[in-house]
Order: C-alpha cells, then structure tokens, then sequence
C-alpha cells in the first residue's frame, strides 16, 4: 500500500508541474561555426538599401496629395486614394513608369535619391515646386522567437532598429533571452548570424542592429523556459509508465485483498 501511496503521489507532482509549463518550439537556429570576429564585435556598417527591380515604389506630392503628377487624381486598384499616393512596380531593367513624365531608371538610388531624381523631372516638365515622397513599401523583417507577435513587419522608416521592431512585435515574451537575439542577415545561400546581447546598453548605438530588408529576428528562450520544457518532455515521457505501474498496483492489490 505504501509503494501505491508512493506511486499515486508521483504521478500527481509530475502532473501538476507539466500542467504548468508551456509547450514551446525548440531552439530554430543554433550557430555551430564560430563566427567571424568583425561580426561577433557587432561591427557591421548598415548602408542605405538600394532600390531593385520588382520593388514596389509608393510616390506622392506633398504640394497637392490628390495629385502625383498635378493633372489627374491618383488611383490605387481602379478606386480613389484618399491619401494622394500610388504605388508603382520598378521593371526588370530599373525602369518605373510614372504619370506625364513616364520611364525613369531607379534602379540601384537610395529612396531619397530616387525622390529627390523624380521631383527634378516633375519640376523641369509640368509642376511648380514639387515635393515628392518616395517609400519602398515591400520591404520586411521577420520576427521569430520569444516575441509577442511573430510573423512579418514592414520596414517603413530608413534605419529601422533592432529595438524598435521588437517594440512593434509587441515586445519580448516572458520566456525570453534578452542576452540571446540572433539577426540572421544575407539571405538562404551565405547567412551572416549577429548575435545580440540588449542586457549591455551598448547595444543601443550598434550600428548592426539597424535592420536590412529580409533580416531574420529570432529572440531565444531563457533557462527558466528551457527547464519548464523538459520537465514536460520528461513528464510526457514518463506519463504513461505510471498510469501502467499505477493500474499494476491497483490490480495486484485488489487481487489480494
């Protein structure tokens, strides 16, 4: 009877600590190989990106929001754009057509050299004084991990950083490791992994936490989390080892009865 006493208890504390602990992913990107020195320094210059073809170009005047080019309203999927602005595709040979002033080459500016070459042509050809705004609406960052809100967030401002996409991801999880974030950066082919640590304030003026477009942000677990999840897998694993034992106990005890 002691040994079922002993058995039922167990079960029960291993029951109630797995009830506990949260079910977790593991771990998705692990660093094997050391990483290069300059990039474990954080030392990573982040350029301005460069307009490529199929990039998506949204463009307005500011002088006149109901108008790009000062003749017609601008027009979004056949409807009215309350906002004056459009968005064009950039061609594969770096042309993007524009109303009036048509094919102008934008592949390989920055976004205010693009603006800044579309409102000389507007100026020189049929607007007085034009102001144009220019963003590059496809561009994104995926937040993966131990944030609030995983999933894909548009980099809508020039020198977005690490902290403030986190804070549009809704912040850290209560799982998190702050000591531990990787920006997985340059694509599937030669990924570059920048390790962060946001406990040291100098992360706050790390220029390699300005992000790129098609950066990767994962933010791992901490130890707390990592320790809740195996004591659920061990709890898994022994679940049904008990529940056997348990109905054993019960059986040969009522069978000597």
């Amino acid at each position: 009877m002691r040994l079922l006493i002993f058995t039922c208890l167990a079960f029960c504390i291993i029951s109630i600590f797995s009830s506990c602990a949260t079910r977790q992913s593991q771990i998705l990107f692990e660093q094997k190989k050391t990483i290069d020195s300059a990039i474990e320094k954080n030392t990573v210059v982040a350029n301005s990106y460069h307009i490529q073809s199929q990039d998506l170009l949204q463009i307005r005047n500011l002088q006149n929001i109901n108008y790009i080019a000062g003749g017609a309203p601008t027009e979004t999927g056949g409807g009215s754009n309350n906002t004056g602005s459009e968005t064009f595709q950039v061609e594969e040979n770096g042309d993007v057509a524009l109303p009036v002033i048509g094919y102008v080459h934008v592949e390989g500016l920055t976004r205010m050299e693009a603006a800044k070459k579309i409102e000389d042509l507007y100026r020189t050809n049929l607007l007085k004084n034009p102001i144009i705004e220019l963003k590059i609406v496809n561009l994104k960052v995926t937040m993966l991990g131990e944030v609030k809100s995983q999933g894909n967030y548009p980099l809508v401002k020039d020198k977005t950083t690490l902290i403030e996409m986190i804070g549009e991801a809704g912040g850290l999880s209560d799982r998190a490791n702050e000591k531990t974030i990787e920006i997985i950066r340059g694509g599937q082919i030669n990924p570059t992994v920048i390790k962060v640590d946001l406990s040291n304030i100098k992360t706050l003026t790390d220029q390699s936490t300005i992000l790129q477009n098609g950066d990767i942000v994962y933010v791992a677990q901490n130890r707390r989390a990592i320790r809740a999840d195996n004591l659920q897998n061990f709890s898994i694993i022994m679940q049904p080892a008990l529940i056997l034992i348990n109905t054993a106990l019960i059986i040969y005890t009522l069978a000597h009865r």
